[in-house]
């Protein structure tokens, strides 16, 4: 009788943990993904200007800081565009990530906002509110 109730016990425990597990994995996915992604465009933004700075070190007369003032145009126009790619992809993992957890809500049967809900009336006895030493003191 007991190994019957420790069984049911532990299916459920299972069955309530399994959502959470499959949101902290997205969760998780998500951040390796993003973080990924910000540490490439950090790598390709720093090897940028160290080649500015290359460049610009090389400098010795007016010819050459003509030529370098005009790579410098043509290197902003490409910074400003690596910047527009990298938002987009940024908003394309935003939304990725936006279509797996409402997918996995969907799974659990149910919203998002059902859920926040749930999360929220567990902490019915507000904030908590700190005393400083001062107050404590006058008392």
């Amino acid at each position: 009788m007991q190994d019957k109730m420790i069984d049911a016990f532990n299916e459920q425990a299972r069955e309530f943990f399994t959502p959470m597990r499959k949101l902290n994995a997205l969760m998780l996915d998500n951040m390796e993904r993003v973080t990924q992604y910000q540490l490439e465009a950090m790598k390709r933004y720093s090897q940028m200007g160290t080649s500015r700075l290359r460049d610009a070190s090389d400098v010795s007369d007016a010819e050459s800081m003509r030529d370098f003032g005009t790579r410098q145009v043509e290197m902003m126009t490409e910074l400003s565009n690596l910047m527009l790619e990298d938002a987009r992809a940024m908003s394309e993992l935003s939304l990725r990530f936006k279509s797996e957890l409402e997918r996995l809500y969907g799974e659990s049967g149910q919203t998002p906002e059902a859920m926040s809900e749930e999360a929220g009336t567990s902490g019915d006895a507000g904030p908590a509110k700190a005393t400083s030493q001062a107050s404590r003191k006058r008392s």
